[in-house]
Order: structure tokens, then sequence, then C-alpha cells
């Protein structure tokens, strides 16, 4: 047995010092490597085995694509396979003959490289190609693909058709262009996917998914788990795996390093090879830091350690988790490690016990799971430790795969004859107008019924009079949860309850905290009330937010705020510091934050305060997208601020930033208008319209049907209201500048954003983090919600735009920081990473643990992007 814990400085000497004899070659029954419009062949003989890249000439079967060459101060000199391309604004194909009796593999490996240099002499742009990636008329893998400005490489796993050669096509967009730089194809191991009786793939939730072995994949993530970066030169199949920190969920020193310097073990006869994962991934592992101290110190210990992955919502994933127990034999007497494991979050292995799989120490085995991503969007992977282990849950190395079903519609373009399209085209326009006149008699028929009955009044509309649950109260139903048609439990209730008699603070300590509400203390005026800052008799600062006068008018944002405050807390949330409602008095109070509110720094500060640096804007925006997302997918209900503007964001010092000085930080506040979003199953909350104008959705405004994406609007809109720093609607402005989106998404449509940019950061501003900024902020502003990113999507743009401005490089969201000098793309396609809204507690682990998410956000889950000093 050789276990060690290492720092990682040893771990990044171990992967670079493992001589290419330690890895097995891997011979491919066949494979093609092209280089896309090279006048000659590139060789890599660092490879193992080596490999060259051949010209492509000989291969294209549609189209004549141009042979494009990049410009000397592009970037690709330093990597020859980058410096070619193919592109062409027409469709053009590839066709690979393999034999179709060839080993025994059903997949292929195929990977195609993307790099958008700039052409020495061409007029195709490839920066602004749009086309989709098809392969055998059947899987459209990349449909309506835009490379990265940093260049990428996507990797699929296709199933092998004996029946016909392997075809490659690339369609471009209307008035776009499509292009592509390299292609790799050659025939899988055959152990690699799915022909392992051995290592079944374990549903999560419900098996609906027999057909998985039929479909393509796409990987989205390979990582080497508590290792470095795993480059091509040191892997069995010329695949890159990735350092797992930036997506390990959790505060620092929840797992530990542990690594071997004892050979690894396979067992061939169960399908475990090198040929799955290289040696070098099985050497290191992570593992939950419990100690036998820590057992016998903390009653009920139950957690675990969690990594959490942005996902598409709804999609299919195949989850590959790799273990090498470097303890089996010495655990035989004694239970050994036992663990859960988690996917998706749900159980994907209960108890799962390493040496019941492995004969031997240092013996390497995988396990794959089905899983679809949660309605949140984050997919997490979780390890928990059980009390009967002898140590914490491991895990070596993690793959997640994309399912691609075959999209009919290419087999009826590229496969069908013009009789057979004519007949399905006809069959078509039949059925959509007989359709057609089914659903206008549905609608006749409905309107007719509507003037015969008249409408309920809308639930939101009815004021309450019940006041939110004090010591001065008998009822503990808030307003809120009235609102959203009781979706609350009696439990999450009395909890409520229990909360708010902690926050009530009383009038009379509130008088003496504000010199009974002194005009000098007024700080701000709004459609609640005014605004005074008080000082607590502990001398704790706060905002203390008076109704105007003690009416019905008010009451139910008053519940909202209290109910939704009191259950959450976030550093980038405004938090409740206590309510009064005392003598008909309607009191909130607050943390007090000194700076104000955004607005009045960008277009209302005194004339001897500096302007707020392009940094500064861009620290702020990340804060309050941190705050949202955190509203959106971090608590146990999905929360729809419903308001967000520039004066709903606050602004502080953070005395323990790392400037030194207090860094301004950012907090979203005024939840009166909050909503609880759509439970799981529904798109949207039916509601009536709320908001402020200049900022509200123009498709909840027209269709009442309130989702997270009216949040994600209002924030593009202060996106460009950051930028541009003016007011959302100026009356005194030319027609066509009066609303902030419509002009500052023309004026970027037309390359003109240093027109709009506010004249005060002229010269500050990075060009690529002004271009990616204003790109986040014009997505946020489509038309249709379903077009819009999330308010993770657009944290991690935001991040992203940061890391531009301060390393100055042209990189783009999927390259990885270990090769910035080079900009030449990744070899694995890794999508943002955000922050998990899952808790680090799965199931019934929590109430043993007895922690709230409340305390989970107190941590620093949501603070990990900020700790690396360069982008992804």
């Amino acid at each position: 047995m050789a276990v060690h814990v290492v720092p990682p400085l040893l771990l990044l000497l171990l992967a670079t010092a493992l001589p290419y004899t330690a890895l097995a070659v891997f011979s491919p029954d066949f494979s093609f490597f092209l280089a896309c419009g090279a006048g000659a062949d590139v060789p890599f003989p660092s490879d193992n085995p080596t490999r060259t890249f051949v010209r492509d000439d000989g291969y294209l079967s549609q189209g004549r694509p141009a042979a494009v060459s990049a410009s000397a101060s592009s970037g690709a000199a330093s990597n020859p396979l980058y410096a070619a391309a193919r592109a062409d604004s027409s469709a053009f194909s590839y066709r690979l003959a393999y034999p179709a009796t060839a080993g025994a593999s059903s997949f292929l490996v195929l990977r195609l490289h993307f790099f958008p240099f700039v052409p020495a002499s061409s007029s195709t742009s490839l920066s602004s190609a749009r086309f989709t990636v098809s392969v055998l008329d059947a899987y459209a893998l990349l449909p309506t693909f835009s490379p990265p400005v940093a260049g990428v490489v996507k990797e699929f796993f296709v199933p092998r058709d004996g029946s016909k050669d392997f075809t490659i096509r690339f369609t471009p967009d209307a008035g776009s262009s499509a292009f592509v730089n390299a292609v790799e194809l050659f025939s899988a191991p055959p152990e690699l996917l799915w022909n392992n009786t051995a290592v079944p793939v374990d549903p999560v939730g419900s098996n609906d998914l027999p057909e998985w072995p039929l479909d393509a994949l796409e990987t989205v993530y390979r990582l080497n788990v508590g290792g470095p970066m795993v480059t091509k030169e040191n892997d069995t199949l010329w695949r890159t795996w990735l350092p797992d920190g930036p997506y390990l969920f959790g505060a620092p020193g929840q797992s530990v390093v542990n690594s071997t310097s004892s050979p690894i073990m396979y067992d061939p006869s169960n399908g475990y090879t090198q040929d799955v994962a290289p040696d070098v991934v099985y050497r290191t592992q992570r593992a939950a830091n419990v100690t036998d101290l820590l057992v016998a110190t903390t009653p009920g210990l139950n957690f675990n350690v969690t990594w959490t992955f942005p996902a598409e919502q709804g999609s299919r994933y195949l989850v590959r988790l790799h273990f090498c127990d470097y303890e089996v034999v010495s655990s035989v007497v004694g239970v050994g490690i036992v663990f859960n494991v988690y996917v998706a979050q749900a159980i994907g292995t209960p108890a799962l016990s390493p040496k019941d799989r492995a004969r031997q120490s240092n013996e390497a085995f995988y396990m794959d799971y089905a899983a679809r991503a949660p309605r949140a969007g984050n997919l997490t992977v979780s390890i928990g430790w059980l009390r009967q282990s002898s140590g914490g849950g491991i895990l070596n190395g993690l793959e997640i795969m994309k399912l691609q079903s075959a999209d009919p519609s290419l087999t009826v373009s590229h496969g069908l004859t013009k009789r057979s399209i004519i007949i399905i085209v006809l069959a078509t326009v039949l059925g959509a107008a007989v359709l057609a006149c089914a659903v206008l008699c549905f609608f006749v028929v409905r309107r007719t019924k509507r003037r015969q009955v008249a409408p309920p009044a809308s639930t939101e509309d009815k004021e309450s009079t019940q006041l939110p649950w004090s010591p001065y109260t008998q009822e503990g139903i808030s307003g809120w949860a009235d609102e959203s048609t009781n979706r609350s439990s009696e439990g999450t209730t009395a909890r409520m309850q229990r909360v708010s008699t902690k926050l009530h603070i009383s009038l009379a300590e509130l008088k003496a905290a504000t010199d009974n509400f002194h005009d000098r203390n007024l700080i701000g005026v709004g459609g609640f009330g005014n605004v005074y800052k008080g000082a607590l008799a502990d001398g704790t600062p706060v905002a203390v937010k008076r109704a105007m006068r003690a009416s019905k008018q008010g009451l139910p944002e008053f519940h909202t705020e209290i109910v939704v405050l009191s259950g959450i807390r976030h550093r980038h949330l405004v938090s409740l510091i206590g309510y009064c409602n005392e003598q008909a008095e309607m009191i909130l109070v607050y943390e007090y934050m000194e700076k104000g509110t955004l607005r009045s720094h960008l277009y209302g500060g005194s004339d001897d305060e500096p302007p707020l640096s392009w940094k500064q804007r861009l620290e702020i925006c990340i804060g309050a997208a941190r705050g949202l997302h955190y509203l959106h997918c971090g608590y146990s209900e999905n929360i729809i601020h419903r308001d967000v503007k520039s004066t709903n964001i606050l602004l502080g010092t953070d005395d323990g930033g790392s400037t030194g000085g207090g860094a301004i930080i950012a907090k979203v506040a005024d939840f009166g208008l909050s909503r609880i979003g759509p439970s799981l199953g529904e798109t949207h909350v039916s509601t009536a319209v709320k908001g402020s104008f200049g900022y509200l959705d123009p498709e909840y405004f027209k269709t009442q049907q309130l989702t997270d994406r009216s949040d994600v609007y209002s924030f593009g809109v202060v996106l460009f209201e950051v930028l541009c720093a003016r007011p959302v609607i100026d009356q005194s402005l030319d027609r066509d500048q009066i609303n902030i989106a419509e002009w500052a998404v023309r004026m970027h449509g037309e390359g003109k954003l240093d027109k709009i940019a506010d004249a005060r950061i002229a010269g500050e501003v990075n060009d690529n983090s002004l271009r990616k900024f204003a790109e986040t902020a014009e997505r946020c502003l489509a038309d249709y919600g379903a077009d819009r990113p999330s308010m993770g999507d657009v944290l991690w743009n935001l991040e992203y735009c940061l890391q531009l401005q301060e390393t100055h490089v042209n990189r783009d969201a999927f390259e990885d920081s270990g090769a910035v000098a080079t900009q030449l793309p990744a070899d694995v396609v890794v999508p943002r990473w955000v922050p998990s809204s899952t808790s680090l507690l799965m199931m019934d682990d929590a109430d043993e643990a007895g922690l709230s998410m409340t305390e989970l956000a107190d941590s620093q889950v949501f603070s990990q992007l900020n700790a690396r000093g360069e982008g992804r």
C-alpha cells in the first residue's frame, strides 16, 4: 500500500514525469487525420503513438471549399494544424471510406478542430461563421454552430454504420459561411462504450433510455479528479483531461487529494483497460476529508463532496465515474471504504464498496450512469460518506457525455427521392390546413363563451389584510404563499414563523435608531416609502424603509419582502435585519449599503466622485448576477425578482476584499414584487404584470406569463445602462435613442459600440471584453424568453468579460486556462461553469446533518469563480 496526501506541485511533477513508455500504445483498426486546407502534411511526433495529419484534398466529396491560410498576426503560426482551413459560403462535405468489417468496435471517435483565425487573403470571414455539422445524414452534431474566437475541439462518439462511408457535412446558415481546420476519425476501443456487460448503465431516476447505445454522444466534460491537466501526449486516445478544481462545490478543506506510486492494475476481462482511462488519471484521487477524530467529535456527521456542471435542462447525459481504491487489500478485515454515489441530485449507487468490484489494491474500475439534467440546469455528482465506512468516498476521474439523438429531417433532406419529398410536402400542407381550421373553430367557440361569462378577478390583484406573522399576529400565513396558490407547505410556514419572531424590532428602537425618522437621516425615497439611515443599539448601521402611510397599499409587498428575505441569505442579496408592524406602521430594516444605488454612480453622482471604472462595473454586474442566479436556482423554490433595475442594485464596501481598501460589492435589493416561479413540470406562472417601465420584459407584458427569463431581460437592460451610463428611457433624446435597449442593440449590430459607451471609461476598456459584454447584454434582450440565456450563463459570460479585461488576451469561454500564450483550441469542449444550487447534502442526509441552505449559502460556495486569477 502506498497512499499519500500530496501537494499540487508534486502532482504536477508526477504527471509531467510520466514516461511515454508507461502508456499502452493504442492501435485503432483504422484512422483518418486530416489537416484541412493545408499544403503539406502536419506531423505530431510527441503523440503516442505518433500521428500525422495529412492533406484533405482526396477526401472532399461535395463542394469545392477554398483552402484558406492564416495571416502572420493571427496567432495560428505556433501550431501548423491551425494555420489553414477549408472554408466556404456553400455546403461542403468529406467522405471517409472505412472498412466495414474491420474490428469489433461499434463506435467511432470523431474530433473536429475549429480555430477562426484572420485569413491572409480571403473574402470568407471565419470569425462570423455560423453553420451546422452533420454526419452520416443522420446526426446534426453541431446545429447552428459558431466557433469561439479562441478556437475549440469538439469530440463525439458516433455509432458505426458498416453499410456506408462516413460522411461529414458542413452547411452554412443563410448569409454566413462554414469552416474546419482539422478532422480526426478512428475506431473506438471495443470496451469503451456499452460493449461491456460487467459495466451496466445505471439509470438515475426513471429508466427510459433503452435507445442510448444506438445514438451519438458529445463529450462535454472530462476531468482528472485530484490531479493536473493530462494532455493528449499522455493519454491513450489523444484526449485531454482537465483539473476538477473549478467544478468543485463547497468550502476548502472538505476534501483531500491522495495519490499512489504503485502500478495501476486493470482487469481486461471486465472491460477495464488503459484505453478507457490512462494510468495518470487513476494515480490521483479526491476523497472526503473524514478523520477518526472528526467522526468521534461530531455526532451525526454526514456530508458529501460535490462537483457541479452546467447542463441543458431536460437533456440526457452519460456520466462515467472512475475509481481506484488504494487500500482494498488492507481493508479486507474491516468494512473498508463505503460511500453513496449521487448523480443529477438523485441516488446513483447506494453504499458503493470498491472492494466488491476490485480484487486487489490499485485496481481501476468505472461506473456509468444515465441521467437527465434537472430543471435548475446544473448537473451534480457527489460522493457521500457513510458512518460504517473506514474513510470518506473517493473519485479519480469523471466524464460527462451528452446524448445526440438522430435527426430524421437529415434523412429526409439527403436520402429521399424527389417523388417522396413531394408527397411529404403535400401531406404536410394538407395537414396544416386541417389543423388551422380546427384551431380557428376552437378560438371562435372560446371567444363566444368569454362574452357570456365574465372572467374572475386575478388572485394577485386581491389585496390581503393579513399582517405578516409576528408577536402581534395569530396567523402564520404569508401573503407570498397565498399569492403563489399556497405552494408553501405547513412545515415551511412554521419555520418562517419562528424566524419572523426573531426578526421583529420594536418601533421605539427604530425611532431611537433614526432620531425619530429625522429628515437629516433621509437617504432615499421609493414607491413603498422613505428610507432612513440609522444605527441600532448595538451600533449596527441599518437602512430603515418606512411605508408612507398605514394602509392596505403596499401590504402585499411588505409581506413578500419579509417572507423572501427571512428565508434566504446570500453574499449578493441585501440582508433583512428585521421589521416592525406596531401601531399600524410597516417598516423594514436592512443592512446598510453605504455607497447607495448603482444608478447614482452611473449618472447621478457628485462631480468630485470619480466615475466607476470598467473593471468596477464588471465586478458590480457579476455580483448582481450572482445574487439573481441564487434566487433562480440556489433556493428550494425558484424565486423571480420581477423588478430588476439599477436602483435595486445597492453598493457597499467589502472590507474583506482582496484589494485592501475594501472593494465595491453589489447586492440585489427590493423583493416586494418577487414571485415563486413555476413548479416542476410547469413552464411559467400566469400573473398580472408588474415591474418598472423601461426594464419590463415585453413577452411577459404581452402574455402575462412570468418566467425567470423575465429577470434576465431586465438585467440585460441594466447591463446596457452600465455600459452607456444613461437613463433607460430618456424623452429628451431623438426618437430612435429614447429606449436604451432598442438603441444599444441597433448600435451594436452596426458595430458602433464605441459610440454608445460611457466616454468617461474610454481608453481603459479591452475591446474583447467590451464585445463580449455587449453580446451578453443583447442575448438577454431576445424577444422570446426561450432564446435568452439563463442567469447562470450570464454570470459565466460576465466573469469571462472580467478575465478578458484583466488578461488582455483574446480568449474564449471554452478555452482552458493552461494555454493562454498560444491561444489555440482546447482539446475538449468545456462549457461554462456556474455556482451550483445543489446542497452538499443529498436526500435524507440533510436532516441528519442539521444544516440549512442558508448556512451553505453563507459559505464560499458562491465565490469560487472569483478565486482564480485567470479565466478559462
